[in-house]
């Protein structure tokens, strides 16, 4: 099963370095220039997942891996990379030239309601890549300059101006047709996997203390699906290399927080509408998935 690649993992083998208050910063966001993190005695890059989303403009001749794809590509390709999905690029001609932005989910969630999960570039068993012309490449190449521009300022809000030039770009995909033909059917494995995360999605967002979240185990789960609990957890860990229960558990977390934040609702009606009998319940959770009480977050 592939490894997983930290934010740790990528600075030492890209940069030799970690930046400033990595630890300290939930969301983490950062971009590069293509030509300053290949090359020069770095490391090629393994076939792993990530702990971060990655967005990158690649110019050249690249073959992309991708969970049970492979992508061959010449010229210049917009590519969406999510935390569930193994993947690699490998060159196949002169080295790659472009841009890419990496960041958590958290970079996000803390901030707005709904999740990254929901859009059709980052969904399990989703399409990835995009090819661009030279019109195409020019634009994308021009917000990505935005974002460099910005990450060096000194602006008191440039975070939320580059999460808008982040749904900028993924807007600007959307209004494009994927590259369809260069894509092989999904497993079964990653099927279930999409419909498991179609069912869990579909309960959110809460927009009422009234409503509920019922859908809260494995076993709720396989029972929708009509799959036994053990393979539905297998197909899960396969496909993501998380258990389903760790998606269950992070989903909640993130619209924990999102009530918290973006909600006046105290903390027994955000308990009760996440599907916990007591409100100790949900703070002993929250506390053991986050270091921090509700109260202490929302404040």
């Amino acid at each position: 099963m592939p490894t997983t690649e930290t934010l740790e993992d990528f600075y030492r083998k890209k940069f030799n370095q970690l930046p400033p208050g990595l630890q300290q910063d939930p969301g983490h966001f950062n971009v590069f220039r293509i030509e300053d993190s290949v090359g020069n005695g770095k490391p090629p890059m393994q076939y792993s997942r990530r702990e971060f989303y990655k967005i990158s403009l690649v110019r050249g001749h690249q073959r992309y891996h991708y969970a049970d794809k492979s992508v061959e590509a010449e010229g210049t390709t917009l590519l969406f990379f999510n935390p569930t999905v193994p993947y690699k690029m490998e060159q196949v001609g002169a080295a790659p030239t472009g841009r890419f932005c990496i960041f958590k989910d958290a970079f996000f969630t803390e901030h707005i309601r709904g999740s990254l999960k929901d859009l059709p570039m980052f969904a399990p068993g989703g399409k990835p890549a995009y090819m661009l012309d030279s019109h195409q490449d020019q634009y994308i190449n021009a917000v990505f300059d935005k974002m460099l521009d910005e990450i060096n300022s000194g602006y008191r809000f440039k975070y939320d101006l580059i999460r808008n030039y982040i749904m900028e770009i993924v807007h600007y995909a959307l209004k494009m047709e994927p590259a369809e033909n260069l894509y092989e059917h999904t497993d079964a494995n990653a099927r279930i996997t999409a419909v498991f995360t179609e069912l869990l999605e579909r309960q959110f967002p809460i927009e009422s203390p009234a409503q509920q979240f019922s859908l809260r185990s494995a076993k709720d789960f396989a029972r929708q699906l009509n799959v036994h609990v053990n393979h539905l957890n297998r197909a899960i860990r396969n496909t993501t290399g998380k258990t389903t229960t760790a998606h269950i558990f992070e989903r909640l977390i993130s619209e924990a927080k999102a009530l918290l934040k973006h909600t006046d609702w105290n903390v027994s009606e955000i308990s009760y509408c996440l599907g916990f009998e007591e409100p100790a319940h949900f703070n002993h959770f929250f506390k053991k998935q986050t270091s921090t009480t509700p109260t202490a977050f929302r404040s």
